[in-house]
């Protein structure tokens, strides 16, 4: 590690630590003055952003589409500060930052039958305040990839276990220790929107458009017949606390077709985005993968074969 990346992750995490001590509507309001800035200085955000609004809802006009990019990288901005007050906040001032819970018994019923529960967590308001309140009342388990920075690593993954959750890579390894887990009729945490690597996903249409989507939903569902529901944190109004959203899936996510099932996920995705759409991650290059383009990606077919026989 490079002297450049120690005092980057060092002034990182001293941020962070920082935030962690401010009250969420004091970050809300520290979020509306940054981002502006951001907004004119991040330019491949705030064109991706753009991209995919326009994308979503095409017959909206470019002046109702403008607020709207906005507030979404204004969120997206809170959000880069609210990881600190996740991570480093005292446990009792993130638990009180929760005002309701809606749906919880959506998982309670699944555990009281004696199944596991798959949450798709999108990236919609602050998916980590999810995880923090899902660590805190059940066993959870969790696919974690470490960041580039890799200094940050230790950092992030401390910070996501700090309240009981249990990170395992994403690897067949890490597939055997969710399966494991729905079994003990546990939960189990899935990011339903990340782009997968070609041999890991199908297209699906999001928004209507093509979007790759992961198939490790099917195979999960198939061998320990676990209840699905998508799970997301919605940020009130003015930095005021957020409300904790559990809804039932889409029926097609228990498809064992993965093409059926990957569009029941994307459904169920867009269901959190329409209570708030701005407080989606927009500037995700959800579409960056389109069909045919497998084809000329060395390899594909062996890792699609390899990922279905190690699922």
């Amino acid at each position: 590690m490079t002297l450049i990346e120690r005092l980057q992750s060092r002034t990182i995490t001293a941020l962070w630590r920082l935030m962690g001590s401010c009250s969420t509507r004091t970050l809300w309001r520290i979020a509306g003055i940054l981002a502006p800035l951001y907004t004119l200085l991040a330019r491949r955000e705030r064109r991706v952003t753009r991209i995919n609004l326009r994308r979503a809802w095409p017959e909206l006009t470019d002046t109702e589409l403008r607020p709207l990019a906005r507030q979404s990288l204004r969120h997206s901005v809170a959000m880069i500060l609210e990881l600190g007050f996740a991570w480093y906040a005292e446990p009792q001032r993130v638990s009180n930052a929760i005002h309701r819970v809606h749906g919880r018994e959506l998982l309670d019923e699944a555990r009281a039958e004696g199944r596991g529960v798959i949450v798709l967590g999108p990236h919609f308001g602050n998916w980590e305040l999810l995880n923090f309140w899902l660590s805190g009342h059940f066993p959870i388990t969790a696919m974690y990839e470490p960041p580039k920075m890799a200094a940050l690593g230790p950092l992030i993954r401390q910070g996501r276990e700090r309240n009981g959750a249990t990170l395992v890579p994403t690897t067949s390894r890490g597939v055997a220790s969710l399966l494991r887990a729905l079994r003990r009729s546990e939960v189990v945490g899935i990011l339903p929107d990340q782009v997968p690597d070609w041999g890991s996903g199908v297209f699906a249409d999001f928004f209507g458009h093509p979007a790759y989507t992961g198939t490790l939903l099917p195979g999960l569902v198939a061998r320990t017949q676990a209840r699905v529901v998508t799970g997301f944190t919605r940020r009130l109004p003015n930095g005021e606390g957020f409300d904790l959203h559990f809804l039932a899936a889409d029926e097609r996510v228990y498809d064992p077709d993965e093409a059926v099932s990957a569009a029941g996920v994307n459904a169920c995705v867009e269901a959190a985005i329409a209570l708030d759409p701005a407080q989606y991650q927009w500037e995700y290059k959800r579409w960056r993968k389109t069909p045919g383009e497998e084809t000329d990606e060395p390899g594909w077919r062996e890792r699609k074969l390899y990922n279905r026989r190690h699922r």
